[in-house]
């Protein structure tokens, strides 16, 4: 297993008050609805909404859900135009998939739940959590990028126009050697090939939309308003979304917690199950203490 290195920024608790689903109106359901998303449901104990990155899927998170659904209601989504969520009828920005996040857990009845992402999905997150604060326990931003410097964002904005000037497929093997380390892609050559098919079913539109808010989107600014225990957790190798920012991220969050495994890149959550599986249940608490 790789190597770990976990630094506690602020306080040292983590939140105690357990998650409940609630009943809501019919009322209040239909103003919240949104989008229809595809949602699958493991396990018992409080919520722990899980959320996908760019171009890939609910199924994103099938080791960690393995892993916790002993302790957790996982509950995890298709974004809006990936897998099997409705496609948008217009371009979209992160309100929006915000939106489509408080309309799941509206439908659902949940009052309050542990919100963790994955590289966009770590940016939904915790700007859920800045607008419905009530409703976070503790948010997991994973594999996510904020206070890049002006290179920074030139360099994802680069890839950007190469898709949009080459088209997705050209730049694939491009993005999965920034997502996954070299021995990987050596030896599960079918995760690779299945999460390229992942890409490539998205509808290139949205790809590219998402892709766009990932570039533009700047969450540092309003980091310092998220209350709750936060865990902010990313590759060493992870070139994009690097332990440079991810350190500027934990430290101007009020009560984060840094956890930087040794020898991964981006895709943590499918290539690093076994690395990062234990931060997490031992970050979040357990129901039964």
């Amino acid at each position: 297993m790789p190597a770990i290195r976990t630094q506690k920024f602020a306080g040292d608790g983590a939140p105690s008050v357990p998650a409940v689903f609630t009943r809501v109106t019919r009322g209040e359901e239909r103003l919240s609805l949104g989008h229809h998303l595809r949602t699958q449901i493991e396990g018992s104990g409080p919520p722990l909404i899980l959320i996908h990155g760019i171009g890939a899927r609910r199924a994103t998170f099938g080791g960690l859900v393995a892993g916790l659904k002993d302790r957790f209601t996982c509950i995890s989504y298709d974004l809006r135009g990936h897998g099997e969520s409705p496609a948008p009828t217009a371009r979209f920005g992160l309100d929006d998939l915000v939106d489509d996040l408080e309309a799941l857990r509206v439908r659902l009845g949940i009052a309050r739940a542990h919100v963790a992402g994955h590289t966009l999905g770590g940016m939904i997150g915790p700007a859920h959590a800045r607008r419905h604060p009530g409703g976070v326990m503790s948010p997991g931003l994973w594999s996510t990028a904020a206070f890049r410097t002006r290179d920074d964002g030139a360099k994802v904005r680069a890839v950007v126009a190469a898709m949009r000037a080459q088209g997705v497929g050209p730049v694939l093997d491009t993005l999965t050697a920034r997502w996954f380390t070299d021995a990987f892609c050596t030896a599960r050559p079918t995760v690779i090939a299945w999460r390229k098919r992942q890409v490539m079913e998205t509808p290139a539109e949205v790809f590219l939309n998402v892709f766009d808010i990932d570039a533009e989107t700047e969450v540092g600014r309003w980091l310092h308003r998220i209350a709750a225990p936060a865990q902010v957790l990313t590759g060493d190798m992870d070139g994009g979304c690097n332990p440079r920012l991810n350190r500027q991220i934990a430290a101007a969050m009020p009560d984060a917690e840094l956890v930087i495994p040794d020898g991964l890149k981006h895709a943590i959550v499918i290539g690093a199950t076994d690395a990062v599986l234990p931060q997490v249940r031992r970050f979040l608490p357990d129901p039964a203490r």
